[in-house]
């Protein structure tokens, strides 16, 4: 990454264990593509009572060339996003999934549809 990955906590505390699993995912996004300029993520826990556990909302904003890479998970449709790493790790791989598409369109690997008169 040409730019510091960037966290911010929302509603929580800072924790050095879960900025240590997001800066392993990161890394190994930076790795798959070495075209990231900045990688920005938001962990927040929304204000509100709630019947069961913490439920992690994980937003990712990724910069390359030409592209902007946005993930966003809601936490409300994933009842196993009241764990902080399955929330990371779920994003994260969206996020791989979306620079995937990204890297192939940078190759030229998109297929193309025949166009018919």
């Amino acid at each position: 990454m040409k730019l510091p990955l960037q966290i911010t906590w929302r509603n929580m505390d800072q924790s050095d264990a879960i900025e240590t699993s997001i800066r392993e995912h990161a890394e190994k996004l930076d790795q798959f593509c070495d075209h990231i300029m900045s990688c920005r993520v938001v962990i927040e826990v929304p204000h509100g009572h709630q019947h069961k556990g913490k439920l992690y909302h994980i937003s990712i904003d990724i910069t390359a060339p030409g592209a902007e890479i946005v993930v966003k998970r809601d936490p409300a449709k994933h009842s196993a996003h009241e764990d902080i790493y399955v929330s990371i790790r779920d994003s994260f791989e969206a996020a791989k999934r979306q620079l995937q598409d990204y890297v192939r369109k940078q190759r030229g690997d998109v297929k193309t549809h025949a166009q018919y008169d």
